[in-house]
């Protein structure tokens, strides 16, 4: 009997162990169910408020149309002088001046037009082509390097008058170009640079702005926790900035170099002020000078050629845009996002 009653005693146990155990788990079971239903209901009240005021969301398909008709109407401003240039460099001279500006000529001349641009006055404009890659990879190339260790160093390394830097580098970017032009040529006359390439490729190598970019990504992107384990290792500074920081660098590399890249291969008023000999002209001088030929004594009017011209300017640099798209989108979100 006794035994009986110590068996039943210890089954006792652990059958309300079995039962608490069984309705921990059905209690939990049954939270997550009304989880599940309330974040099922908000996602509802979600989609049914965003249809309404027309914000997209992945669960809803549904768009605002006039949100959409604002961005097909800004596209199409931003497209229109591409499709003008496509357009119109399909057309002869005679065309160009008789037919609707977005019409196609009688003819489709693109081929020749193209091989009249590079042959004509004894392929000047193949010259101009290469003075602008001159430019482009002597100073924009150079402005990116100097932007690239002069940023690096002003976000990793602590001396004194570094908050000057900062505020020269931000009254720097404030201060348009165009306002520094004559100064530069007056100086540049002084030291007898003018009408040279220097005074093409000095000026572009300063870019206030690719500094500031680069400054401001290399503090984000480089953690110093890195930096100190390379010198723990025995890594030297220029090392450490080589093999362990370029890398991290890359999206910030090709966000300043495109920048400068389009400042450079744009620039118009500054070799217009320094340069004279029309065989160191970039592409921007040497097609405005073709177009106001038409206006000088005897001159042909060719504007089928500066168009077409200007439309052989413009392709590397849409290639250029193209190809590096996801590089210099996350440089200019670099610092978006604070951690």
């Amino acid at each position: 009997m006794s035994e009986m009653n110590r068996e039943a005693t210890t089954s006792m146990p652990m059958t309300n162990g079995r039962a608490a155990t069984n309705t921990t788990a059905r209690r939990s079971t049954t939270n997550r169910r009304a989880r599940a239903r309330q974040t099922a209901h908000d996602e509802r009240l979600e989609r049914r408020r965003a249809g309404k005021s027309g914000f997209s969301n992945p669960a809803n398909p549904r768009r605002s149309m006039m949100l959409t008709l604002i961005c097909g109407l800004f596209v199409a401003y931003c497209l229109f002088p591409f499709v003008y240039l496509l357009v119109n460099a399909t057309k002869t001279q005679a065309d160009f001046t008789s037919t609707f500006g977005l019409g196609f000529g009688h003819g489709f001349a693109l081929w020749d037009n193209l091989q009249t641009v590079f042959t004509y006055q004894d392929g000047i404009f193949g010259r101009w082509l290469v003075n602008t890659l001159l430019y482009v990879v002597v100073g924009a190339g150079g402005a990116t390097l100097l932007a690239i260790m002069g940023g690096y160093a002003l976000a990793k390394f602590r001396f004194p008058g570094r908050n000057a830097v900062f505020v020269v580098v931000i009254g720097a970017i404030s201060v348009p170009g165009i306002a520094l032009a004559v100064p530069q040529f007056l100086l540049f006359a002084k030291l007898g640079l003018t009408n040279t390439p220097w005074a093409m490729i000095i000026p572009s190598l300063i870019s206030p702005f690719g500094l500031y970019l680069m400054w401001i990504f290399s503090d984000q992107a480089v953690p110093t926790e890195l930096l100190e384990a390379a010198r723990v290792d025995g890594a030297g500074e220029f090392r450490t900035f080589w093999q362990v920081s370029l890398p991290l660098l890359a999206p910030g590399i090709v966000t300043t170099s495109l920048f400068t890249i389009v400042a450079t291969w744009n620039n118009y008023f500054l070799p217009l002020i320094m340069l004279k000999d029309s065989s160191w002209y970039p592409l921007t001088i040497g097609l405005n000078q073709w177009k106001d030929q038409a206006s000088t004594a005897g001159g042909q009017a060719i504007q089928n050629l500066v168009i077409t011209g200007s439309l052989v300017t413009i392709i590397p640099l849409v290639i250029a845009f193209l190809l590096l798209q996801r590089y210099w989108q996350s440089g200019l979100a670099a610092g978006a996002v604070k951690e």
